[in-house]
């Protein structure tokens, strides 16, 4: 794969879990990588030292997500670092309450809506004027977008979904720039997000989807995420790349 030397990327949500090893395997590959985190600095320092313990270069930066004024803090706080943007990963989302249609929130809803989706839009319009030709914008979604339903994760689904409208949206806008945008879709990944769901009959039925006979991992869908980050990925762009392991096959 060729290598990110020289670029700046941005992963939010990187203390741990998915966003971690996205950090992590963008760092192995030679890019500058700031780490942000909503609340747990010990993590996200964590995570910065394991990228410079390999040689790498990273720096943390804090901003609660969903809250009035996240995208302005993080673009605040990524400016005292650097000056420009080469790869931005928006990866930090939550699960809500994974709750079926009649027993959803409004309160549980609309936080839903503020980090899953609102956080990266705001990011992301933010993120453009700093962003430099040739850039990567790069969302981490949910097969559940696309054709498998779980009706107690709908808040979730539906905060994705939007997720993939704005893919497809800016691929076309910044496509004159060189910057390709792009939809990483994960089915079940074995992170801590999980915490206490990931055992016995669940696990042994939630394996059984993928034809692989496993859950995925993060490190699954960092090395997906490199791809769509390099220079290998050059002509793709607008795409929803699906990554459960061929649980919708």
């Amino acid at each position: 794969m060729t290598s990110l030397i020289g670029k700046t990327a941005l992963v939010t949500g990187a203390s741990r879990g998915i966003g971690r090893a996205v950090a992590v395997r963008l760092a192995r590959e030679g890019a500058r990588v700031a780490v942000h985190y909503g609340s747990n600095e010990a993590a996200a320092k964590e995570t910065v030292a394991a990228i410079e313990a390999a040689g790498g270069e990273a720096f943390a930066l804090r901003a609660e997500l969903g809250a009035q004024g996240d995208a302005e803090a993080l673009w605040a706080a990524f400016d005292a670092h650097a000056d420009s943007l080469d790869i931005l990963v928006n990866n930090a989302g939550i699960l809500g309450d994974q709750s079926e249609t009649d027993m959803v929130t409004r309160e549980g809803f609309e936080r839903l809506f503020a980090v899953n989706t609102t956080a990266p839009f705001f990011i992301t319009q933010q993120a453009l004027p700093r962003l430099r030709d040739g850039g990567r914008i790069i969302t981490v979604g949910t097969m559940l977008t696309r054709g498998m339903t779980m009706p107690r994760a709908i808040g979730y689904a539906m905060s994705k979904a939007a997720l993939d409208v704005l893919t497809s949206t800016l691929a076309k806008q910044l496509g004159p720039r060189g910057i390709t945008v792009n939809t990483v879709a994960p089915g079940v990944i074995d992170t801590d997000m999980h915490q206490g769901r990931l055992v016995g009959e669940a696990l042994t039925w939630l394996s059984s989807l993928s034809p692989l006979g496993r859950l995925g991992t993060p490190e699954d869908v960092a090395d997906t995420v490199a791809f769509l980050a390099s220079d290998d990925s050059r002509y793709v762009t607008g795409h929803h790349l699906d990554v459960s392991g061929g649980t919708l096959a």
